[in-house]
């Protein structure tokens, strides 16, 4: 056989055995069983069961403050105001000057008064003397009856007329006090709408003065509450935004019903330490009573377009370990760090309270705590 002839039977041979070991090789890879899929890690979370806690019945009212005393400043005489010794949300004494009217026309009015006054004295006096005088002569034998008893009236005219005439300047005196604004009693100094050098009357509003030690929240309850409404019912004062501002009781209980608003009207004491300021409008929760109720913290609860939703482990129908499940529920309001459930849960699921910003419906979860 030549020798090309050799060498294509060695190569046809050799391709026939490379396609032989290729087919077997895919024979046996056909035969051999697939891998498993891994499984989901369960998600190590924190859980916490529905607990039940006294959660307090309460409602909650717009309430304004008012001071118990306060009061609008108003001239008893006219003139210009000179000087003004206090600005608005000024703290005062009792009897502070506050304004100051001009009183020149009252000072001149004292002294013409006074000036009489020191005449009907000098007059008062010398008749004192004179009628101490005529009596001496009298009982003497050197004047008559007639005499001594014209000293008498002259005396007793020139007492009365000096007694009228120091009374008018204590009055002219006590007139030119009205020139000076004073405070009634401690307080704030409210609006000043009047300025320096500006004419004033008795009708002319000064300022205010309200005390600030001394405040109460006027809340106007339905009548509806009226069985329910009693003193000493827990009251707290909050913002719009639910922050508490102060807390109180009721003090006073109106045993009549407002003929307009159809409520009662019921006062809380404000303490002195609050913040609170005269006619400022507020909130005023209060508590009816308590019962227990389902509870939930705020840290595991997550809104959705405004619905809230909570994540509970429940144990997995198909097997071992546990699955996250996401729970519509209604809530009340905030009691502390926690949510009064009113509807959405039992009270033997366990809540999730961590890592819901990773969770989803049907997630593997392995409860801890």
């Amino acid at each position: 056989m030549p020798p090309t002839m050799h060498a294509a039977t060695r190569i046809l041979l050799s391709s026939t055995l490379l396609a032989a070991s290729a087919l077997i090789t895919v024979g046996c890879n056909a035969g051999a069983a697939k891998p498993a899929p891994a499984a989901f890690q369960a998600m190590p979370v924190k859980v916490s069961p529905v607990a039940l806690t006294a959660v307090p019945s309460s409602d909650t009212y717009v309430a304004t403050i008012k001071s118990r005393r306060t009061t609008t400043l108003q001239p008893q005489v006219d003139g210009n105001i000179t000087r003004i010794l206090v600005a608005s949300g000024q703290s005062v004494k009792a009897g502070q000057v506050l304004m100051q009217i001009d009183p020149l026309k009252q000072v001149a009015t004292v002294q013409t008064q006074a000036g009489l006054e020191n005449q009907q004295k000098a007059v008062y006096q010398y008749n004192k003397a004179d009628v101490e005088r005529q009596k001496k002569l009298y009982e003497a034998g050197i004047t008559s009856r007639q005499v001594y008893d014209q000293a008498v009236q002259s005396y007793e005219n020139s007492k009365a007329s000096y007694e009228s005439s120091a009374a008018g300047t204590d009055t002219q005196r006590q007139q030119l006090a009205y020139y000076q604004i004073r405070a009634p009693f401690a307080g704030i100094v409210g609006d000043i709408p009047v300025h320096q050098g500006d004419y004033v009357s008795s009708t002319t509003i000064l300022t205010t003065v309200d005390e600030d030690t001394q405040l109460e929240a006027y809340i106007y309850l339905p009548t509806e509450r009226a069985s329910q409404v009693h003193m000493g019912l827990a009251v707290d004062l909050v913002d719009t935004t639910g922050q508490s501002l102060t807390r109180s009781t009721i003090s006073f209980v109106s045993p009549q019903v407002d003929n307009g608003l159809q409520s009662i009207l019921a006062k809380a004491s404000i303490p002195a330490s609050s913040h609170l300021r005269n006619q400022q409008i507020v909130n005023a929760r209060v508590t009816w009573g308590s019962a227990p109720a389902p509870v939930v913290p705020v840290l595991a609860v997550t809104r959705v377009g405004g619905q809230a939703f909570v994540f509970v482990a429940k144990p997995n129908a198909q097997g071992p370990g546990f699955t996250a499940h996401q729970v519509a529920v209604t809530l009340g309001e905030t009691v502390g760090n926690t949510y009064p459930v009113l509807g959405g849960l039992q009270p033997s699921d366990k809540v999730i309270l961590s890592g819901l910003q990773f969770l989803q419906e049907g997630a593997p979860v392995q409860p801890l705590g």
